[in-house]
């Protein structure tokens, strides 16, 4: 898991800013904001939300909770467009174009081919079920 300082220092770069840049916005001293890519010191949640903001990614991202700089990995946001991002997965890994929503391709499918789609459907199901279950345990 990557900590906060590694995150913090690579956010900061990735964006070309100095340690005295971000300390100004944050409005701490140069030494201070330092300490948190040293992992000397662990920033506030404000100081964690600001940075967020700044950098657009989630809070989440900061804190090495994921690796997707837009994913909020305890909880789905308000901002957060499942449809959208199941088209993002539908377009990396060709879907969209393989005829998979066709039909016609469905009907011509054997035995086999029923018994997987049907393995899948169980899969989701059972993954919406459990995710439903941890949301309500929490």
């Amino acid at each position: 898991m990557v900590e906060v300082s590694q995150r913090f220092k690579e956010l900061r770069k990735k964006h070309k800013l100095t340690q005295k840049d971000v300390a100004e916005f944050l409005g701490i001293t140069e030494s201070g904001y330092g300490y948190y890519e040293q992992g000397r010191n662990e920033p506030s949640i404000e100081i964690l939300k600001r940075l967020s903001k700044k950098y657009d990614v989630s809070i989440d991202y900061i804190t090495g909770e994921t690796d997707n700089p837009n994913s909020n990995s305890s909880k789905v946001n308000e901002d957060f467009d499942a449809l959208y991002e199941i088209n993002i997965l539908l377009k990396k890994y060709g879907i969209e174009q393989s005829g998979f929503f066709d039909i016609e391709k469905w009907k011509a499918m054997g035995p086999d081919g029923i018994k997987q789609l049907e393995s899948y459907f169980q899969f989701i199901v059972e993954q919406a079920e459990r995710m439903e279950k941890e949301e309500q345990q929490d």
